[in-house]
């Protein structure tokens, strides 16, 4: 992280989030400090579930106690917003369970890099990799939508809603074509970008401020540092929050936008 130019001045925003190439420069798969931490972060999320897998007791404890918790915590979030397994209901909560517990792993570990010591960065502070997953979230709702209602109601109930009288429908069905595919993920992405890039940003200005007051050639200032520093440590405490409630309110959003495509009466 740039904390301070040789001049004084604040570094410009495109360096707080543009890193410098690191493998296989100069082509399309260049990878860069962001691709590093996605890759951690999946890796990450791996080895938490294998290692809370890997001693299986009836009594969870360490690693397997938090893993279960966070497991009945997102399966609350979906069993609350999606149907469950029936005959009724062929694609129900539990079969989107696994995906959109690995999601909220996933998206929390990139969000906490932003605070770890040497790392930084946020990887979700791009708005390349949310956008990734809004539109992940949007692909697989139209698929098991159109597996589970076939194409035609699958469309019809997204594009032509219940009870609009139908010449209105000229102008409901362009805005729903925009809502319903367009305008939902770029929502669902630019709330995690933007959640998450505010906060890495003001982590940036204290530390800034807190970097020029304690090394000022005005000796006055100096204990003036304690200031932003102190607020330093409050945000970066206050981040720890925002990484889990921003990656628990993306998974909730996902749960329900993948439900109502599946069963639109809910």
């Amino acid at each position: 992280m740039i904390f301070a130019s040789g001049d004084g001045e604040f570094p410009p925003i495109s360096h707080l989030v543009n890193w410098k190439e690191l493998l296989i420069g100069g082509t399309p798969f260049a990878m860069n400090k962001v691709v590093f931490i996605n890759i951690a972060a999946a890796l990450a999320t791996i080895l938490l579930f294998a290692v809370a897998n890997s001693k299986k007791g009836l009594v969870p404890r360490g690693v397997q106690n938090y893993t279960e918790g966070a497991v009945d915590l997102v399966g609350g979030i979906i069993s609350d917003v999606m149907p469950h397994d029936d005959e009724h209901h062929k694609y129900g909560s539990k079969k989107f369970l696994p995906l959109l517990v690995a999601m909220f792993f996933f998206i929390f570990f990139n969000n906490i890099a932003g605070i770890i010591p040497f790392v930084q960065m946020p990887a979700t502070a791009r708005m390349a990799l949310p956008l990734f997953l809004a539109i992940l979230v949007l692909l697989v709702s139209n698929f098991y939508g159109i597996k589970q209602n076939g194409v035609g109601t699958h469309f019809k109930s997204a594009l032509f809603p219940p009870g609009v009288p139908k010449a209105l429908y000229l102008l409901v069905t362009p805005i729903e074509l925009l809502s319903q595919f367009i305008v939902r993920p770029f929502s669902l992405a630019v709330r995690l970008f933007a959640n998450v890039f505010a906060g890495h940003l003001l982590l940036v200005i204290f530390g800034f401020l807190s970097n020029k007051l304690i090394t000022s050639n005005t000796f006055a200032l100096k204990p003036v540092f304690i200031l932003p520093f102190f607020m330093l440590i409050f945000l970066t405490l206050f981040e720890v929050m925002v990484a889990f409630l921003q990656a628990y309110i993306f998974t909730l959003l996902s749960a329900v936008y993948i439900g109502g495509y599946l069963h639109p009466e809910h």
